[in-house]
């Protein structure tokens, strides 16, 4: 071949959609439930946006995304993360309105990182999140807890668990940063030199290293939860107790920290038993200084991003797998008197809300039903000169092979009870 899609990206077919349309009807289904609305931004931003709210020593900034210069000299990025463009939206269009909270969606939206591809991840793949802007209870990151949560289920996949951690505020990262470095200094001081300065600019990323040697070194390292300021703590300790009642799988997880700078408080991931090694499913948290990064008032803010590849990769180990649409009739012309008749009695049939359609090609009777057969009908509907001069129809069961008679008159009702 010569031209193949770009490593890290894929082509969602025709014989697959179906699951994403199922997914992300189910996703919206259930968000409007909770009075979420839909937004959609632009798939490329200004690069200051994700640099201000990742965090400069992120991995995300530091390695992962995709910028450019546009032609008119822009630093311009493509989205690698949903939230910040949601929450650079609602400052600049004020959806706060004459009060709070606000609460936004978005489905599908394309996002772009630079990393290698590996089974359930891409270069660019697709989120769907839901941001909570205006609220400072814990009753906001639980609600949001149990709509990722929710989602999941709505696809039908279990072994689910909610990994939580609380990594406070200014005074709680201060003390642990102190904590934390001094723990880590053994390694710290064998490390490339801008490594090490990274690492000590913001130790938590030390807490999401990938590097054996680390991880293994901070096993016994010293635990966010212990440095808590009391408010944080006593949010943290009514968090665990909405979620306990309302039946949400969750682990006390102290290395889960994110992997984005903006983050206080309540930080989470919900993972699963049945993807391996790879359990991570989706992950989110609070971000109550966002918004004043980037110019806006100080507002608490909690929500999450889903990987939708990851999903449907679950959805399909735990045989999850939504029917595929079918369509309903495959008129077939059984000479040319039928022939004359399909365009009409197809667009009849579409007119009530069902699938037709029918032959182009001047195919032969049998290779006609072959055709419907191979496109997943569930009716083939025979028309002929006998069928035009009584005016009816001879529809055929594909799956059984039964077939009977009916009143072209009946045919769209027929259909539309065969198919309920």
């Amino acid at each position: 071949m010569p031209y193949q899609a770009p490593r890290g990206t894929h082509d969602i077919l025709p014989s697959e959609i179906y699951r994403w349309q199922a997914a992300e009807q189910a996703f919206l289904r259930l968000v409007t439930q909770y009075g979420y609305r839909e937004i959609r931004t632009p798939i490329f931003e200004d690069t200051e946006l994700f640099v201000r709210t990742s965090g400069d020593t992120s991995e995300v900034v530091t390695k992962q995304m995709y910028s450019f210069k546009d032609k008119g000299d822009r630093d311009l990025t493509l989205k690698p993360e949903g939230t910040a463009p949601v929450m650079r939206a609602y400052l600049e269009h004020r959806l706060a309105g004459d009060g709070q909270p606000v609460r936004l969606c978005y489905v599908a939206t394309p996002v772009f990182r630079y990393e290698r591809p590996q089974k359930g991840r891409y270069r660019q793949h697709h989120q769907l999140g839901c941001e909570l802007i205006g609220v400072a209870s814990p009753e906001a990151d639980a609600e949001i807890i149990e709509i990722a949560v929710r989602t999941y289920q709505a696809l039908g996949i279990g072994s689910l668990q909610v990994k939580l951690n609380s990594i406070g505020r200014a005074a709680t990262r201060e003390a642990y940063r102190e904590a934390l470095l001094a723990h880590a200094q053994p390694v710290l001081k064998d490390m490339d030199p801008e490594d090490r300065a990274r690492a000590e600019r913001n130790p938590l990323r030390m807490l999401d290293s990938k590097d054996p040697v680390m991880i293994e070194a901070l096993q016994k390292a010293p635990k966010v939860l212990d440095y808590l300021e009391p408010e944080s703590k006593s949010t943290f300790d009514s968090l665990c107790s909405i979620l306990a009642e309302a039946e949400i799988p969750f682990v006390i997880s102290p290395e889960i920290v994110r992997g984005l700078d903006y983050y206080t408080d309540t930080v989470f991931e919900v993972h699963s038993t049945a993807l391996g090694a790879q359990t991570a499913l989706c992950g989110g948290g609070r971000y109550d200084g966002l918004l004043k990064a980037l110019g806006g008032p100080p507002t608490p803010s909690v929500g999450f991003g889903m990987g939708l590849e990851r999903a449907l990769l679950v959805q399909e180990s735990q045989g999850a797998l939504p029917t595929e649409p079918q369509v309903a009739a495959f008129l077939i012309a059984a000479d040319e008197a039928g022939r004359a008749r399909l365009r009409s009695l197809a667009a009849e049939l579409r007119t009530t809300g069902l699938a037709a359609t029918y032959d182009m090609d001047g195919r032969s009777l049998k290779a006609q039903i072959k055709l419907a057969d191979r496109i997943g009908a569930q009716y083939a509907v025979i028309l002929g000169e006998t069928e035009i001069a009584e005016q009816t129809a001879t529809v055929k069961e594909l799956l059984s092979g039964n077939q009977t008679v009916i009143p072209q008159s009946q045919l769209a009702q027929y259909l539309a009870k065969e198919d309920s």
